[in-house]
């Protein structure tokens, strides 16, 4: 076994998007004049994410939210929750340390349904998919994110069925800089932020960047530590070719207790308390990437070889109820993404847009069965110690892919662009089992673990796309579209069936393997533009995801596993609109309303059809005011609201709803000389008692208290 493993990544990606147009000089600028540079105008938005290249997000046929690198370092997120939720129809709520879950025209999951991509290149392998990925990259100084919403559309591939986050890296600038940022606040929060830039001759540059955080975290036993480095390298070659080499690590050693769920007699009255201490999380992350891109005029060649690897060890809260045990997981891939994109002259404007990409990932995971010791009972129960049993998982397994994909688009008229795609996916696993006998067992309990000495399973999937952009004016268009995608089961789902009694698991095993896709089908309906000084994105969706995973019972073995039997509907309307009230005044909201509902959705227990699904708010909105009375002088109000939401599948009035909650988060900055400002963040301005999450737990409501009122004042130095 491969042990305290650090991830190399090497991967060539795409064309660097710069979400807005500034001045190359606005990169290296200090805070607080930045903040005085006049706001771009939507029409300028340029996107990658949608399209695999650089396109106007007015001839986008997609929904793509675009944060651009001012309005990261605006925020100075501490979480992925504090930056995402400006994108209209997304919402991130906080587990643990960075740990989250997401909402992208989905209800708040875990559940591998997302893409996490860095300049393109996904952050894990689809097999090992982990819910927490976005932690691994450096969100605090990146040079911007985009957000693809819904399927992924014929240019990505497994994974991307509620949405594609791109986390874009900052580019190097020729002209030499550095920037300090440092921090400290309330429990403990300590961050300090160090990037420099400068030419690496006369056609390149190198941009690098520390991000060293620490907190005690806000609930006993809490503690969260992170030590990021990133490099890039960009150096224009001859013939018209541009090499980007990126380099990226994450070390993440935190205790994972932070989002303990309690009665509500303790959320309210003893927040701090954390009944599951004794978990935790260790992470590394290491990505190397090296982008050879050759433009030739009417066509541009990209091939972008890459190698990652990740590495984890963990004693999951999440598991210490149900099934303890320790869990240690590495992968370290190898792949690499070739793109082939030709212009054509004439009066269609014709493009085409091919790829293959190929990837092969071997990993392995361990698990070795906890035995703990408690107190309490239930949703109270408190989890003190465990000792360590015996080992119930021990397999390597290889994660194996190969996609071609084709997009091509045209011009019917001046103001029509048509877009349509198809990507073939093949992809599969081969796993070897280090553990020999039938079943294993958890110590001495009833807990038993089938095994199988080996198995392949491959699949493969065609995903179709269809889109088009009418411009009504040079200042706005529609736009529509459908989109495909799909979701192949992860490694864990597939070789790792759980427990069951001993007579149980060898049947549990055999229909785990047998898991297929879920499977997506997206319909949208889009407005953006600008006028009288609004921009405004409009978005209207319907999503039917289908083969999702349920848990039956099987008639013939009496055995309870996931199987692909489960339909849901997800329909919604998404908005985001920014205007410039006057020079000084800045106002920009996004906001969605959206019903997810189970269709077709019969469990081992219960009939769950037509009903609104738990965990899934109709109503999400940010909204922020901006002040800037003069350059080098900002202040900033936000208003983030969720609305209510079921606590549990059945939609029982014994359980009731999450109210909801309406927080308040309040940032300041002034300039105090040249390169030099100051800033502050008070965080949960009133004061507010809300959940980050809340379910039912041992027929009990429950609910994870978050953040109180906290503040974080730092200084941030620019030469």
């Amino acid at each position: 076994m491969r042990k305290n493993r650090i991830a190399v990544a090497l991967a060539l990606a795409f064309p660097v998007s710069v979400c807005f147009v500034l001045p190359a000089s606005a990169q290296t600028q200090p805070a607080a004049q930045a903040q005085a540079v006049t706001e771009p105008s939507a029409l300028s938005v340029v996107t990658v994410t949608g399209s695999r290249e650089q396109t106007l997000l007015l001839q986008t046929p997609a929904s793509v939210g675009v944060i651009s690198a001012q309005d990261i370092q605006r925020t100075g997120p501490m979480h992925p929750q504090q930056i995402l939720g400006q994108v209209p129809g997304v919402a991130i709520a906080v587990t643990n340390g960075e740990g989250h879950s997401t909402a992208i025209r989905q209800p708040f999951t875990t559940s591998p349904l997302y893409l996490y991509l860095e300049d393109g290149i996904p952050i894990r392998a689809t097999g090992f998919f982990n819910h927490n990925a976005l932690y691994e990259v450096n969100i605090p100084q990146a040079g911007g994110i985009e957000v693809v919403k819904g399927p992924g559309s014929a240019l990505y591939g497994s994974d991307a069925i509620g949405g594609t986050v791109n986390i874009l890296t900052r580019a190097p600038a020729a002209t030499p800089g550095i920037s300090v940022s440092g921090e400290a606040g309330s429990f403990g929060w300590r961050r300090l932020l160090v990037d420099g830039t400068t030419a690496t001759g006369p056609d390149g540059a190198v941009r690098a960047a520390v991000n060293l955080t620490h907190t005690d975290g806000w609930r006993d036993q809490t503690a969260y530590d992170r030590q990021s480095a990133s490099f890039r390298h960009d150096q224009a070659l001859a013939d018209g070719a541009v090499l980007k080499t990126i380099l990226g690590y994450t070390r993440i050693d935190q205790q994972t207790g932070a989002n303990t769920a309690l009665t509500y007699n303790d959320y309210l009255n003893n927040p701090t308390k954390n009944n599951l201490s004794i978990a935790y999380r260790k992470v590394d992350a290491l990505r190397l990437s090296s982008q050879y891109e050759r433009d030739m005029g009417a066509a541009l060649l990209t091939i972008t070889p890459y190698l990652r690897s990740n590495a984890m060890d963990l004693n999951g809260s999440y598991n210490l109820s149900s099934d303890p045990r320790i869990e240690k997981a590495d992968v370290t891939s190898l792949g690499v993404m070739a793109k082939w994109r030709q212009d054509f002259s004439g009066a269609l404007k014709a493009r085409l847009i091919v790829g293959l990409d190929l990837e092969r990932s071997p990993g392995s995971r361990t698990e070795d069965s906890l035995n703990l010791t408690s107190t309490g009972t239930g949703a109270d129960r408190f989890y003190t110690a465990y000792t360590v049993g015996n080992r119930i998982y021990d397999y390597d397994v290889t994660f194996k892919s190969a996609s071609a994909y084709a997009q091509g688009e045209v011009s019917p008229t001046p103001a029509l662009r048509v877009t349509a795609g198809l990507r073939f996916d093949s992809i599969g696993y081969d796993m070897t089992n280090n553990i020999t006998t039938a079943t294993t067992r958890a110590g001495t309990t009833a807990r038993y673990y089938g095994q199988i000495a080996s198995a392949s399973v491959d699949y493969s999937h065609l995903s179709p796309k269809l889109g088009a952009t009418l411009a009504l004016s040079p200042t706005s268009s529609l736009y529509t579209s459908y989109n495909h995608g799909f979701r192949a089961p992860s490694e864990s789902q597939l070789f790792r069936a759980g427990s069951d009694t001993a007579a149980n698991v060898a049947n549990k095993v055999l229909l785990a393997l047998a898991l297929k896709p879920i499977k997506a089908n997206q319909f949208e309906l889009g407005w953006r533009g600008a006028a009288d000084g609004w921009s405004y994105d409009l978005a209207l969706y319907q999503l039917v995801k289908q083969d999702d995973l349920v848990s039956q019972r099987d008639l013939a073995t009496n055995v309870s596993t996931s199987v692909n039997a489960g339909r849901t509907e997800h329909q919604g309307i998404e908005l985001a609109l920014g205007k410039a009230l006057s020079p000084q005044w800045r106002l920009d909201t996004a906001l969605s309303y959206a019903r997810h509902r189970y269709v077709d959705w019969v469990t081992a227990t219960a009939n769950y059809s037509g009903n609104e699904m738990e965990t899934a708010p109709r109503v999400m909105a940010n909204t922020r005011i901006r002040w800037t009375p003069r350059a080098g002088t900002m202040a900033q109000l936000e208003w983030v609201r969720l609305g209510d939401y079921w606590l549990e599948a059945g939609n029982s009035a014994t359980y009731g709803k999450y109210p909801g909650h309406d927080v308040f988060n309040l940032r300041v900055s002034q300039s105090v000389s040249q390169g030099v400002n100051v800033f502050a963040r008070l965080m949960n301005l009133t004061d507010r008692r809300y959940a980050d999450s809340a379910s039912v737990s041992s027929s009990t409501p429950v609910f994870s208290p978050a953040l109180p009122r906290a503040i974080y004042v730092g200084l941030d130095a620019t030469w």
